[in-house]
């Protein structure tokens, strides 16, 4: 907290731009695959964005935006991993019992949207959990820490002064999960952290191995 007595606010921009990216590619999913109407998508995507953006502007004098933040976000969290399993078993089942009724590019592009929002929505929440929130991480409060990044056990000379993970380090620790199924870059700490980072991974192994490759195997043939 600064002198004014202001909180000290991460930059939002990241956060929003993945959250708009997250409600364009479930946007774009075909209509039998989508679980949720369009709207109802982009409705999703303004709960969340409205209060980062409100965050981002008026968080630092108004603390109760990062609360609405926050809840907006671990709100959204369940909806979009539901939704994430019934597109999955959409697709799936429209890849078994209907064939026919998608090409291999369909099934290729709707496994890629799906896995991207995979990776968005298990970034943010990861963002959103770890040690408090973004801004108890930058005034750096004692918390009990979910992940530890290499950024903290490297040699002071090679870390940036006063580091701290911002959401670009929970963007690839998600990313990271989803492409290589195991910890490549942060350590979980907590069991919960692991937790998540299984069902991540769980998600991302049935869309690659299930719905992705059998798109390329339609493409190939």
């Amino acid at each position: 907290m600064n002198t004014a007595g202001h909180i000290q606010l991460e930059p939002r921009w990241p956060v929003a731009l993945a959250v708009f990216a997250s409600a364009l590619l479930l946007g774009m999913l075909p209509d039998r695959i989508r679980f949720f109407p369009i709207w109802v998508t982009w409705a999703l995507g303004l709960t969340a964005i409205i209060p980062i953006l409100a965050a981002a502007l008026m968080g630092a004098k108004e603390p109760r935006w990062l609360r609405v933040e926050r809840a907006a976000i671990l709100f959204l969290f369940p909806v979009v991993a539901l939704s994430t399993v019934a597109n999955l078993m959409n697709l799936v089942t429209t890849m078994v019992e209907r064939p026919a009724d998608v090409s291999g590019v369909q099934l290729l592009s709707s496994s890629i949207g799906v896995w991207v929002t995979n990776v968005i929505i298990f970034a943010l929440l990861f963002w959103q959990i770890d040690r408090g929130g973004p801004e108890m991480r930058l005034d750096h409060h004692r918390t009990i820490p979910d992940w530890l990044f290499p950024q903290e056990t490297a040699p002071s000379e090679d870390v940036a002064r006063d580091w701290h993970p911002t959401f670009v380090d929970y963007l690839y620790l998600g990313y990271s999960t989803a492409t290589a199924f195991s910890t490549t870059d942060a350590m979980p700490l907590t069991a919960r952290a692991k937790l998540l980072m299984m069902l991540e991974s769980a998600f991302s192994l049935m869309t690659v191995v299930v719905v992705a490759s059998r798109a390329i195997n339609i493409l190939g043939s």
